[in-house]
C-alpha cells in the first residue's frame, strides 16, 4: 500500500502508527511526499517504509509545478502499483485519486483532515471554492473509493459534494491518541501556565491569544501564556520568525519553539487553548490533552467541537473573539476544581474513543474491505 501526503512530518505526525500496524499485518508501505528536511525521509525509512519524494506544493495553483506533481505522482505510482492508495490532505486526495484511477489502482482510501481556509465561514474566494467542489466530487465519485471524514460536519460536505458517496464514508475522529504516552499528571505548582501549542499559523488563532493573554494582564491577572509550535514558512497563512518576536515582546506571551515532546509539554500546563478558526477536522493536540487530563479552551467549530463538550471536558468560544477566549481562560484559571473536574471527563473520553488502538483498527478493516472487494470482482 502506498501513502501519499503532502509533507513527510505530517505523516510521521498523524500516521506513522498506522503505517506500523499495517507492515505488522503484512502490508508492504510506502509513502510518496515531499520533505521539509532531509531528515524526515531517514525517519521515514528506518521505520521500514519505502519512501519517494514527490513536489506537492501545500498552497497555490501554479499550473506548470501542479501538472509536474501529476506527472511525478504518476510516474511512482505507475512503477510501484501499490493495490491501495491512501490520499491525504487536499491536494494528494484529488491528484491521488486521479493517478490511481487512470492507473486501475484497486482501491483508493481519501482522508479529509479538514476541509480547510477555503471552506471557513470567512472564505472569499468562490471561485476557488466552486473549483475545488468539482475536484473534490470526481475524487469522492468512484466505486472503489472509500472516504474518511473526522467530524459530522465533513461528513455533511461530503455528502453534499457528492451524495452517491455515502455509504462509502467513514468517520473515524481523527489520528487518535497513544494513551499510554500521554497521561493523567497534577497540574504544577506556582504561576499557572496557559498553554497554545500550534504551528504558527494565522488561523490556529495566535493572535487572538496573544490578545486575551495582554487583556488578562492588564486586568491584573497572574499567569503565563505560553505558545508551543514550529514556524511553517512553506503554509501561506504562517507567521515568520519576526512577526512571533514582535507579539510575543508586545504582550508578555513567550514563545518556546517547537515542542517534540508533547507529553511533557502538556502535562507542565494548568490549562491548554487552542483558539483556532481554520475548518479543522479533528485536531490531534485536542486529543493529547484530553488524554493529558487538561481543561481546554478551544472554538466552537467542526472539529474542535467534536472533541470538546462545552463545559464537560472544556469551554467552547466563538471563534476570532479575543474577548470571549479571555473570559473562558479566567474562568478555568480562576477554579482549579472545575479544571480539575474537566480533566478528569476528558481523560475518560479519550480511553472511550479516541485510543490509538481504535482508530489503527478502523482504518485496517477498511483497507481489508477494499482488498475484498478488489478480488471478488
Amino acid at each position: 500500500m502506498m501513502f501519499v501526503v503532502n509533507v513527510a512530518w505530517f505523516f510521521l505526525s498523524h500516521r506513522l502508527p498506522l503505517a506500523r500496524a499495517a507492515m505488522l499485518q503484512g502490508f508492504r508501505v510506502h509513502l510518496v511526499s515531499d520533505l521539509e528536511d532531509e531528515s524526515e525521509a531517514c525517519e521515514v525509512q528506518r521505520a521500514g517504509i519505502m519512501f519517494h519524494r514527490c513536489h506537492i506544493a501545500r498552497s497555490g495553483l501554479n499550473p506548470l509545478s501542479e501538472i509536474h506533481t501529476l506527472r511525478e505522482l504518476g510516474r511512482i505510482l505507475q512503477r510501484i502499483r501499490p493495490d491501495i492508495v491512501h490520499d491525504v490532505t487536499p491536494k494528494p486526495v484529488i491528484y491521488g485519486t486521479r493517478v490511481a484511477r487512470a492507473l486501475g489502482i484497486r482501491g483508493i482510501v481519501n482522508a479529509i483532515s479538514g476541509f480547510g481556509h477555503v471552506y471557513g465561514p470567512h472564505a472569499r474566494r468562490p471561485i476557488l471554492r466552486r473549483l475545488l467542489d468539482r475536484a473534490y466530487a470526481g475524487a469522492f465519485r468512484p466505486q472503489n473509493v472509500r472516504i474518511i471524514v473526522q467530524n459530522a460536519a465533513d461528513h455533511a460536505e461530503v455528502l453534499r459534494l457528492c451524495p452517491a458517496a455515502g455509504a462509502r464514508i467513514r468517520l473515524i475522529p481523527g489520528s487518535g491518541v497513544d494513551l499510554s504516552e500521554f497521561q493523567p499528571s497534577p497540574e504544577p505548582a506556582g504561576t499557572p501556565t496557559v498553554l497554545l501549542p500550534a504551528r504558527l499559523l494565522r488561523e490556529k488563532g495566535i493572535s487572538e491569544f496573544a490578545t486575551a493573554a495582554a487583556e488578562l494582564r492588564r486586568a491584573g491577572l497572574t499567569a503565563r501564556f505560553v505558545l508551543a509550535g514550529r514556524l511553517d514558512p512553506a503554509n501561506r497563512a504562517a507567521f515568520s520568525a519576526r512577526e512571533i518576536t514582535d507579539l510575543t515582546a508586545a504582550t508578555g506571551v513567550q514563545w518556546l519553539g517547537d515542542c517534540r515532546d508533547m507529553p511533557r509539554c502538556l502535562s507542565g500546563a494548568n490549562v491548554v487553548c487552542l483558539p483556532t478558526y481554520y475548518r479543522e477536522g479533528v485536531p490531534k493536540v485536542l486529543l493529547e490533552a484530553c488524554a493529558a487530563g487538561r481543561a481546554v479552551v478551544t472554538t466552537d467549530i467542526p472539529g474542535c467541537r467534536d472533541i470538546v463538550r462545552a463545559n464537560e471536558n472544556g469551554l467552547l468560544v466563538p471563534p476570532r473573539d479575543p474577548a470571549a477566549l479571555a473570559a473562558a481562560i479566567r474562568r478555568l484559571l480562576e477554579d482549579p476544581l472545575l479544571r480539575a473536574r474537566m480533566g478528569k471527563a476528558g481523560r475518560a473520553r479519550a480511553e472511550r474513543e479516541f485510543g490509538i488502538e481504535a482508530v489503527v483498527h478502523s482504518h485496517l478493516e477498511l483497507y481489508r474491505e477494499l482488498i475484498a472487494g478488489a478480488a471478488g470482482v
